[in-house]
């Protein structure tokens, strides 16, 4: 009853249903290499620009004749600059939320997005009635970062999209912030530790590089020597620790595929799109055999895991059968010689004779 007080599905949604986010997770693709739209999750910190990327990335796609679909999973936001072809305001209203169950922002954020995480199986079922005629689905996500990275539901919703269709992550960095060694080691560090959590090709994107181009960035992913040196100025505290982190994760985030872009003026898109066609390739051929290696694995524990319970109840029901026998050789061992007693014991067999016939 609380879920139905708060939950209201948009007018505008289809009355057919999909299978289940659950049933996609388990479903594999035969041909991982089809013309599926590549998902774009559009993760990062508070302020570095994600909803003004999304506008652009809209602008751009409608602009070229680029075929997109839209998915705002912000249940907070007050206005959108630009359009979304799915909004979670429209399924879960998160002022109700926070009244009905007490609850601050945060968390009601994080209610809300677990309401609708139980609703997802809809929204896999309109983009996959429109992911032939799609090219790119961009996920707009909370602005509180861990709240979509660290959750369950969070967890659900980029499972079954990554199972379905061809799935690439887009952690946003503020660039001008960035410019700061400790600022830039601590976004290395969470996007490493996204990377590794979704098991999903992962592409960096320096924002606002109208404001401060991100030449300096890429030079200290590529080059740990440059890092160091621009490290050597800062005496924080914070430094010395930056120092042994970088030390740790160079191999790691060395590896990331990086892009500057403008998300308000339009610069570096160009870049930005081939950065994720590469991407979409890694996901074809590292990331999904992977994941359909899983899968399989899955599939092959819960055969065995239904044998094994076919085999407890085969063993159960021999019990059983065996404990009436002994029963029945009591009872004639005690009133052998007694004829009434015999005639009990016949109608005891065949009692127990009408009950397995049932």
């Amino acid at each position: 009853k609380n879920h139905c007080s708060v939950i209201t599905m948009a007018s505008s949604s289809s009355s057919s249903s999909a299978s289940s986010a659950a049933a996609a997770a388990s479903s594999t693709t035969t041909n991982t290499k089809t013309n599926k739209p590549v998902v774009c999750l559009v993760i990062g910190m508070a302020g570095s620009g994600k909803t003004t990327l999304m506008q652009r990335l809209n602008a751009v796609t409608h602009e070229r004749g680029t075929p997109s679909y839209i998915i705002n999973m912000d249940p907070a936001v007050d206005k959108l600059p630009y359009s979304p072809n799915i909004d979670i305001r429209d399924t879960v209203k998160y002022k109700e939320v926070m009244k009905q169950y007490t609850l601050g922002p945060n968390g009601a954020i994080l209610t809300s997005l677990n309401l609708f995480a139980t609703r997802f199986d809809q929204v896999m079922g309109f983009v996959k009635k429109r992911s032939e005629t799609l090219k790119y689905v961009f996920v707009d996500t909370p602005g509180q970062i861990e709240i979509f990275s660290w959750s369950a539901s969070g967890t659900i919703i980029t499972e079954a999209l990554a199972n379905e269709f061809p799935t690439i992550i887009l952690y946003v960095v503020d660039t001008p912030r960035s410019h700061s060694p400790v600022t830039f080691m601590s976004n290395m560090s969470y996007a490493c530790s996204i990377m590794y959590k979704t098991k999903l090709p992962l592409m960096v994107v320096f924002n606002k590089t109208d404001v401060v181009k991100a030449d300096f960035a890429t030079k200290w992913m590529s080059d740990i020597d440059e890092f160091t040196t621009a490290l050597q100025s800062e005496d924080s505290y914070m430094s010395t620790l930056t120092r042994s982190m970088s030390l740790v994760l160079d191999e790691f985030y060395s590896q990331l595929k990086s892009v500057g872009v403008s998300a308000i003026t339009g610069d570096g898109m160009d870049e930005f799109f081939k950065r994720v066609a590469e991407s979409k390739q890694e996901y074809d051929d590292v990331y999904r055999p992977h994941l359909d290696k899983l899968i399989a694995e899955q599939r092959e524990r819960d055969e065995l895991r239904k044998k094994e319970q076919m085999a407890r109840l085969e063993r159960d029901m021999k019990n059983s059968t065996s404990n009436k026998d002994d029963k029945t050789e009591a009872v004639m061992a005690q009133y052998d010689d007694d004829a009434e007693a015999r005639a009990e014991l016949e109608a005891y067999k065949s009692t127990l004779a009408a009950m397995d016939n049932e």
